[in-house]
Formats: C-alpha cells, structure tokens, sequence
C-alpha cells in the first residue's frame, strides 16, 4: 500500500512536471520573437545611425574637395589677367591676385563670415536686412567643440568664393592701381561689401525671401565682383596710353589660355559643390552636365559674333567667352535644363561681346573684360532663370510656368545687388583716391608698376629692368 502510495505521488510528481514544462516552453516559445525583433531594431538603428554618419562624412568631404577646386581658381584668375595685359604689369598682377586670397581669408574669418550667416532681425516679408549678431572669428571655434568641424568646413568653402569676388576687380584696374590701395579695397570687399551680398540671399535674408534664385552665385559673387571692377576702373581712370578702340594687345595668350582651362576646371567646385552635399547624385550631374554644356556654347557664341564683326578668330573673345557662359549658367545650373544651359552658354557669348563694346564706348578702361564677364553675364544668366527655368526643377518660368514671380524674384535680386555695390565701392575708390593710395605714382605710368612698385620683371631675359628702375 505504502509503495502503491508511493508510486502514485511519483506518477503525479512526473505530470506535474510535465504539464509545467509544456507551459514553460510555449512561455518561452512566445518570448523569443519579441526578443529577437527588439534586437533586430536595435541593429537596423544603428545601421542607420551608422549610414547617417557615413553620409555625413561624405558630404562634408565633398564639400572640403570642392572648397580646394574653387580655391585653385585664383591660380587660374593670375595667369589669366597675367597672359591678357601688358608685359610691364604681369609681376604686379601676379602679386595682387595672390593677396587677394591672403588679405580675404583674414578678414572674411574676422568678421566677414559672421556678417554674411549671422543671425538676422525680421525684415520684408520675414528676410533680414542686416546681422543682428556677427560672430567673430567663427564664434571661437578651436576644433573641439560639436559642429566645428561642419563649420570650418563650411568657412572654407565660403571664403573660397569671397576670394574669386575680390580677385575680379584685379583684372579690370591692372597696371595702375596702387599696390597699397589694392590691400585695402580687397579688405573692405571681402569683410563688408560681398558678406552683405551673402547675408541677403544665401545667409537667408530678405532677398532671398522674395523666392530669388541663384544656385552658385552668378549674382552673388560674379556681378558683385563685376560691378566692383567697373566703378573701380572708372574711378581709377585709364592705363598711360591707352587709346580707346585700339586695346593693348595679350602680353601672352598660352598662359592666358591655361588659365582659362584652369577656371573652367574649378568651375565644377564652383556649381556642383555647391549641392553642399553628395547625396543627391541627380543634381550634382545635371550641375556638371549645365556647366560643361554652358561653357563650351559661351565660347562658340563669342567667337561667331567676334568673327561676323571682324573677320577674324578672336583667341581673346573666345576664352572670355567660354567664361561668359560658365558664369551665366552659375546661377541656374541646378534650375534649367541641358538644352537651355546651351542657350543660355550661347546669349552669354553674345552679351559678352557686346557689353565689351558698351564699356569702351564709355572710356572706362577694363583691362580683361571683368565687368563684361562677370558683371553683365552674372546679371544676363540670374534673369534667364525667370525665363528659361524648369518648373520641374524649383523655378517656373515664363516659358514653363506662365508667370512673371521667378523673373520678378531675380529683377529684385540683380537691382539689389547692383544698388548695393555700386554705392559702397563707389564711396570706398573714391575715398582711397582722395588719399592718394588708388592710383599709382606718374613714375610708374612712364617705366611700368613692375619696374617701380616691385622693382622686378615677370621676363627679365626679355624685358629687363632699366636703370631708371634703380
């Protein structure tokens, strides 16, 4: 009985258990799922965080690769102007080119940066006129604070192109301007002048409120730098010599060449890094696609025009004119389609051919062409995009579109622009001419800047420094 008793709690002892166990394991059974889809999240978010971050790095490193082509530039602005001016100024322009990127780094990192993304008090239609706080010196960034890294690469990028602004006046007042007054003027642009231009549209605001357009800165950096070299030659007044229909000839087209091809190569950091950004690979290849197309089309439409005037081949019109259209698609590479990049790359030949008649109709004496390049173009190609531009891309036009708010938005952003620089560097050549630090000394005008402010020759072989140099 005792072991009948005991055999019958054993065989219970085992159901029980049994029992137990099945639940136990359909317990467990319903856990597992739960636990693995929770440490399946887990991984996707840090796989996501982890393309994040990738994509990041990628972009900045982009952006840090095109800051270095835009920057390479200034080598191409020198031998440019170098090649398109007299044998007597070469060492001088060569010497003003390279400050221009010396004095504008030091000056758009004090205060020019912080004028041109600082903050902003509510303004028209919720832009801003002027910087409610300008940080200086980049707010004190040291490199070990989160975002430093982001905001230095962005500082690059940016005085990249502050550099290209100043370096245009360089071309039109070559050979005479004075090596002292070029230090300032290439101080006031890049710390006020062009930084006013940036906060307005790319820093957010108030023409940029008006739905203005202008993707790399045909306005923004071209005729800002374009009407600077204007009233800069016209208050500066004409090289010794000069006599107007009949323009010095190129000291030396091959090197004025190379450094065409050397801006139409950074070019590409100019448009297509300014997608600040690799992600989007439709716009960074319509970017390069417009530019390509445009430049090439700017130099036919200068070289036909100049040929059907003169009968001649114009080496001279059809350098500037393949940077008549990269400077005219500057502002819409991203807005208009291939085919009307061409269009656009063809109109800007033309209007660079003309606007170099226009300027020496006026007696303004513009060494290179920088203000048909840069400030005619600049301003042709921003208003093309109220024209031209595509609806599909962000800028319905009057021919894709049917309404005038695009080419309203641009008028009002070119008129700006124009305004503004027109009065500032008007006031600030004319204040350096009262002090006497704008023009060169006679002394100059009779042996040649190189001789007398450098006391050097770019050809010394060829063009040897006189004894009335010592």
């Amino acid at each position: 009985m005792n072991k009948r008793n005991l055999l019958y709690r054993l065989l219970s002892i085992l159901i029980g258990l049994a029992v137990l166990y099945s639940f136990g394991f359909d317990a467990i059974a319903q856990d597992d799922p739960p636990a693995e889809d929770a440490a399946a999240e887990e991984t996707m978010m840090e796989d996501a965080i982890s393309a994040a971050d990738v994509q990041f790095n990628l972009d900045q490193t982009w952006i840090l690769i095109a800051g270095f082509l835009v920057f390479f530039m200034q080598a191409g602005f020198a031998m440019l102007e170098g090649g398109m001016i007299r044998e007597t100024g070469v060492v001088n322009s060569l010497a003003e080119n390279f400050m221009d990127a010396c004095i504008t780094a030091i000056v758009f990192f004090v205060v020019g940066y912080g004028i041109a993304y600082g903050t902003y008090d509510a303004g028209l239609d919720g832009g801003g006129w002027a910087p409610a706080n300008v940080p200086l010196m980049l707010g004190g960034a040291d490199g070990t604070g989160d975002g430093d890294g982001a905001l230095f690469v962005g500082f690059f990028f940016q005085f990249a192109f502050a550099g290209a602004a100043a370096t245009i006046a360089t071309g039109a007042m070559a050979e005479r301007t004075n090596f002292v007054g070029k230090l300032i003027y290439s101080a006031i642009l890049g710390a006020i002048i062009y930084p006013v231009v940036v906060f307005w549209t790319w820093g957010g605001g108030w023409i940029l409120a008006q739905g203005f357009i202008d993707f790399a800165g045909s306005t923004i950096v071209h005729m800002t730098g374009g009407i600077v070299a204007l009233v800069g030659a016209y208050v500066l007044g004409p090289r010794a010599g000069r006599i107007f229909g009949r323009p010095p000839a190129a000291s030396n087209l091959g090197i004025a060449a190379l450094g065409t091809f050397i801006l139409w190569f950074g070019w590409y950091g100019f448009n297509v890094g300014s997608a600040l950004g690799a992600n989007d690979v439709n716009v960074l290849g319509l970017v390069a696609v417009n530019t390509t197309l445009a430049a090439t089309a700017g130099a036919l439409g200068a070289m036909f025009h100049t040929y059907f005037i003169t009968k001649n081949w114009n080496v001279s019109f059809i350098l500037n004119g393949s940077l008549a259209g990269l400077v005219a698609i500057t502002a819409g590479c991203a807005s208009v389609t291939p085919i009307n990049a061409i269009i656009i790359g063809l109109l800007a030949g033309v209007v660079l051919v003309v606007s170099i008649g226009v300027v020496e109709n006026l007696k303004i004496d513009d060494a290179v062409g920088a203000f048909s390049v840069h400030g005619a173009c600049g301003a042709f190609g921003t208003l093309m995009i109220g024209i031209v531009g595509s609806k599909a891309l962000g800028a319905p036009s009057l021919f894709d579109g049917g309404t005038l708010d695009t080419l309203g938005a641009q008028l009002v952003g070119v008129v700006a622009v124009a305004v503004w620089t027109t009065v500032t560097s008007y006031i600030m050549f004319t204040a350096l001419n009262r002090i006497d630090v704008l023009h060169v000394h006679p002394e100059a005008d009779r042996i040649g800047i190189d001789a007398y402010e450098h006391h050097a020759s770019v050809w010394p072989n060829v063009l040897p420094l006189g004894e009335d140099d010592d």
